[in-house]
């Protein structure tokens, strides 16, 4: 079993836990994922590794209360156990040789930009990092990127916090005021992430972007994580999560993770009905 060793609320919705996984934690790389299921008879869902302790034998996870999982794994105490914890899944994001990257985060998948960010500067890689969110109260690892970052950006829509705007308008201002970079890696918001590729195409700077589809079974079996790239289908769990973010059909992604919403929301209303009633 999977003990919680940590648990911390980042914001009203985001939650972080080190997980027990000595196993994981000896082979987890940025860039990749576990699948966990909160009890014998839980779906399973993929979170993204945010940070290892090799030496304490501890994952963490970031997550968001956005479905019926999430929502039990938010009710989860310190002490508890997850029943399954598997992984490390899907391919590390590539750091070696990068001697200056720009890192661009938003919303929740800043917990996936840190460890990246982390990485590159443990290298020596000279990181740029913007950071976005809603407002204040939605910011999260603010300072734990600016350890790891030469500059670091924050952006909110509302101007609530760092300084009002795009995460696109701060990459382009970097960009124009001189800065170089080898590449430009982009988590977060499907939407957010279509909009930094089609900017730094314009100016001709290599772009990755960090998939997140729906997915099931996470070894490519079920497809469902299919995406298209040049033209292509490609599958997350197993050729990504990490793509060319120039070559990405991010409309035709977009489409397809919104097909489960209504359904992700109903089964959340029941699953919070249900724990109020355990209580």
């Amino acid at each position: 079993m999977f003990e919680i060793k940590k648990k911390v609320q980042l914001n009203e919705t985001v939650t972080r836990m080190d997980i027990y996984a000595p196993r994981v934690a000896r082979k987890a790389e940025p860039g990749q994922f576990i699948i966990l299921r909160t009890d014998e008879n839980g779906e399973r869902i993929p979170l993204t590794v945010a940070d290892y302790d090799r030496d304490a034998g501890t994952v963490t996870i970031i997550f968001q209360i956005v479905g019926a999982t999430t929502e039990k794994l938010g009710h989860m105490k310190e002490g508890e156990c997850l029943h399954d914890f598997v992984g490390p899944l899907g391919k590390p994001t590539h750091t070696e040789g990068l001697k200056k990257v720009a890192v661009v985060g938003g919303g929740v998948g800043c917990a996936i930009a840190y460890p990246v960010a982390k990485k590159l500067s443990e290298q020596g890689c000279e990181v740029h990092s913007i950071i976005g969110f809603r407002n204040k109260d939605l910011v999260i690892l603010e300072d734990d990127f600016r350890r790891v970052s030469k500059k670091t950006c924050l952006m909110t829509d509302d101007g609530t916090a760092g300084e009002q705007g795009l995460v696109t308008d701060a990459l382009k201002k970097l960009i124009e005021s001189g800065e170089k970079y080898d590449e430009v890696i982009t988590i977060g918001p499907l939407i957010m992430m279509k909009f930094v590729c089609a900017l730094t195409k314009e100016y001709g700077i290599k772009t990755v972007a960090s998939m997140n589809p729906i997915m099931i079974d996470g070894t490519g079996m079920c497809g469902g994580c299919r995406l298209t790239v040049g033209g292509k289908t490609v599958f997350a769990c197993v050729d990504g999560p990490d793509f060319d973010g120039h070559e990405i059909d991010f409309d035709e992604a977009m489409m397809r993770n919104s097909m489960y919403a209504p359904f992700e929301k109903k089964k959340r209303e029941e699953t919070c009905n249900l724990l109020r009633e355990e209580k």
